[in-house]
């Protein structure tokens, strides 16, 4: 009768002496082997962290840029609400209400407030606050040019003192809270109320600029990740070629990491260059078909490079000299 006997194989041996132990006895070549791969895999996800990265972080930036321009307008309506107040005191202080009514001054003011709020719309990124801001700033727009209308009618009756509710639905303070004697939200005349909506879309903006795509602390290990691995495994390489082939590194390997690490600094800087306010006011560049075929080509370079650095050592061991 046949004995069985118990399979005694030892199982591969996972701990980091036995990997080790297995590194000592591996080829040089296939170290080599290994070591390219991950130096090509090193520029290849630098390459997509490029396009990922500055596509997102374009993303962002214009959409600040857009909610930047949305405060713009409302600074500008509160100037035009500001010089509105003023168009309409001097038509009253003048006498001049039953010759032209309210003055095409302050029309053209109270116009100018309308379409700038109008705009302003378009770079909401306040959300639903915000578009409700919007429309509570029309809604007291519509009630001040009907208190100046009211004003005009009842001119003979009340003469320049009818207007005063309507210098107050411009102009007025918000009120404050007893206790803090902080502004109180929603109270006040239009100006107020444009105070409170360019506060909101503000608070908006600064979320925006603070977004990980354009956080330093996010973006920089992300875009510099892989030239440092990259450094490890050229570092890696030369040990090799001295130990096993008594040869230097050369200088494609260092070229290849130097392109990889200068797109990768160069995606970082002009990440997170373009977030003041300077620039947002103009036209945010991140990324380009220029910046990008520059990168996507020196990325190109470093991975031909790097397939040239290993190219003679492994091809030592494919064709053997006789």
């Amino acid at each position: 009768m046949t004995q069985l006997v118990p399979d005694t194989e030892t199982p591969p041996d996972t701990s980091p002496g036995g990997w080790r132990q297995r590194l000592r006895t591996t080829h040089p070549t296939t170290l080599l082997r290994w070591l390219r791969a991950g130096v090509l895999a090193a520029v290849a996800v630098t390459a997509l962290l490029h396009l990922v990265v500055t596509t997102q972080a374009d993303r962002q930036t214009a959409a600040a840029q857009h909610t930047y321009e949305a405060i713009d307008f409302i600074n500008t309506a509160h100037r035009e609400a500001r010089d509105a107040d003023a168009a309409l005191t001097s038509v009253f202080e003048a006498d001049q209400v039953p010759l032209i009514g309210t003055g095409s001054a302050f029309s053209n003011h109270i116009a100018r407030v309308y379409t700038n709020v109008t705009s302003a719309t378009e770079g909401n990124a306040a959300g639903k606050p915000g578009l409700t801001q919007i429309q509570f700033v029309q809604g007291q727009l519509t009630t001040c040019l009907r208190l100046a209308d009211a004003a005009v009618r009842d001119y003979a009756r009340t003469g320049q003192y009818g207007v005063r509710a309507a210098h107050h639905a411009l102009t007025d303070d918000r009120q404050r809270d007893r206790g803090t004697q902080r502004p109180i939200p929603g109270t006040g005349g239009l100006t107020a109320s444009l105070d409170d909506l360019q506060a909101t879309e503000q608070h908006a903006l600064d979320e925006q600029r603070h977004s990980r795509w354009l956080n330093p602390a996010y973006v920089w290990p992300l875009v510099a990740g892989p030239a440092v691995i990259m450094l490890l495994l050229v570092l890696a390489t030369s040990r090799i070629l001295a130990r096993h082939f008594r040869r230097y590194i050369g200088l494609r390997l260092p070229l290849a990491l130097l392109a990889t690490t200068a797109v990768g600094i160069g995606t970082g800087t002009s990440v997170l260059t373009g977030l003041d306010q300077q620039r947002l006011a103009q036209h945010p560049l991140v990324r380009t078909p220029v910046t990008l075929t520059l990168a996507l080509a020196a990325l190109a370079t470093a991975a031909a490079l790097t397939y040239l650095a290993y190219r003679p050592r492994l091809a030592e061991y494919r064709f053997p000299r006789s």
